[in-house]
């Protein structure tokens, strides 16, 4: 008979913490039945399509931005005085401060092009219609936040192309007919700069965050798991007979555990090393080299950030036209770029219902459209997106700036830097004039080639 051994140390180690994690899930669930809500949650089913992982890849840019966002926090000095001279040293003297500024710029990249590319996904697919209206509204309110929030970020290190932008948005506001000038009294506190970066702080680190930590769960996790994810339709005219029929009704994929819940952990470290590769070897927003601001000093030659291109390049295609009412000089030029982006926002916000109108299309939709089966949704979005890629083109060059000279006795200025395509007087006049016509042009026919292409497709 054989005699009984004890058990290795090890295996009662073992035994004992799987014991204690067993009690421990009893104990709490007897008071707060985890199981019955979780157990059908683990089991719900998600998309295995490598386009419904762009929703992910936002999530997880907006969870670097955080982190990197709250070590800068711990160094960084708001005053206007010295807010340049913080972030040259977080730059150059923290321990880990520039890799940690980098970090946090392209994850700022990274999360509004995500947005963007979800967006799209979503637009020409037809993913918005009923019944996901309000997680589409609540998309476009976080777009809307998010280029707010870089832009307010680009603004906080207090160099020369910071504070052109907050120069360029206080005149703006001084623009504005009646209440212009109480508007940059109740942001910049005074004159320029005044108290702006405290402010512009505050509101970046706390009260936008705030309303994103809101936002991007309600829209990213309660609204979806929800609702029953959307179907994608066949590829071949017999396939999709017979998919249309059935996919309204049907649920297709993977539970999310272990299937969603592996892919979104290889999606997290994915998106993390991209980032963490383009701020170890991609270099950005010097601003050591842009120097601290001068109100006579040169803007650098930086091309403002891609997704802050479109206003600042409609600013430069709007003829700047004044018109003089009662002995005021009123400036319509200036509105022009801030009511087209209000306008592109509130039309991208009520799109679903104002389709619906159109359309006629009341119906629950969870089958996704293919591009060229909604012709007329598929040509206006290439047409909107090739309208503010000519807007983005005004950015692309700038004219020669004159030679500067002193006064005897005083020290020559230095010359200003050259930008990208940097161009001749004569030259870049021809640009903005090519550019205020393409405008117009190059969307229209965007549409009706789009349009035409489309129902080729289809038919």
């Amino acid at each position: 008979m054989a005699t009984p051994t004890k058990p290795k140390r090890r295996a009662r180690i073992i035994a004992g913490t799987a014991k204690t994690a067993v009690d421990s899930a009893i104990y709490l669930d007897d008071r707060l039945p985890f199981a019955r809500w979780l157990r059908p949650q683990l089991r719900k089913l998600f998309p295995s399509h490598w386009s419904f992982l762009l929703g992910e890849l936002a999530l997880y840019s907006f969870a670097l931005l955080v982190l990197t966002g709250t070590f800068l926090t711990l160094f960084y000095k708001p005053n206007p005085d010295v807010a340049f001279a913080s972030a040259t040293e977080i730059s150059l003297d923290v321990r880990g401060g520039l890799l940690m500024r980098q970090l946090h710029h392209w994850s700022a990249t990274v999360f509004v092009l995500a947005i963007v590319a979800h967006l799209c996904r979503v637009f020409f697919t037809g993913a918005f219609r009923r019944p996901r209206e309000l997680t589409w509204m609540l998309g476009v309110v976080l777009f809307g936040l998010v280029l707010f929030e870089s832009f307010l970020g680009v603004s906080l290190p207090g160099d020369q192309l910071a504070m052109a932008g907050l120069r360029q948005a206080q005149g703006l506001l001084l623009s504005i007919p009646v209440v212009g000038t109480y508007l940059s009294a109740f942001a910049f506190d005074g004159e320029f700069p005044g108290q702006v970066l405290p402010r512009v702080f505050v509101t970046h680190v706390l009260l936008v965050p705030g309303i994103l930590m809101a936002v991007v769960p309600l829209h990213a996790l309660i609204l979806t798991w929800r609702q029953k994810h959307t179907e994608r339709s066949g590829y071949d005219h017999e396939h999709e007979r017979r998919v249309t029929a059935d996919a309204e009704g049907r649920v297709s994929g993977g539970p999310f555990f272990p299937y969603f819940a592996v892919k979104n952990g290889a999606t997290a470290l994915f998106t993390m090393g991209v980032i963490a590769a383009l701020a170890t070897f991609v270099r950005v927003n010097p601003v050591w080299e842009h120097g601290a601001y001068s109100a006579g000093g040169y803007v650098p030659s930086a091309q403002p950030f891609w997704y802050f291109g479109v206003l600042d390049g409609a600013q430069r295609l709007v003829p700047p036209w004044e018109i003089t009412v009662g002995g005021y000089v009123l400036q319509p030029g200036l509105w022009i770029p801030p009511l087209i982006l209000t306008v592109f926002f509130g039309i991208l916000l009520l799109h679903p219902f104002l389709e619906r109108r159109f359309t006629g299309d009341g119906d629950h939709h969870h089958l996704l459209d293919r591009p060229s089966q909604a012709p007329v949704r598929t040509a206006l979005g290439i047409a909107v997106i090739a309208f503010f890629t000519v807007l983005w083109a005004g950015t692309w060059f700038s004219e020669a700036a004159p030679p500067m000279h002193s006064a005897p006795g005083f020290p020559q200025p230095p010359q200003a830097p050259h930008a990208l395509l940097t161009v001749p007087h004569d030259t870049y006049a021809m640009i903005v004039i090519g550019l205020r016509v393409a405008v117009f042009v190059v969307p229209v026919l965007a549409f009706l080639v789009t349009r035409a292409v489309c129902r080729r497709r289809a038919g």
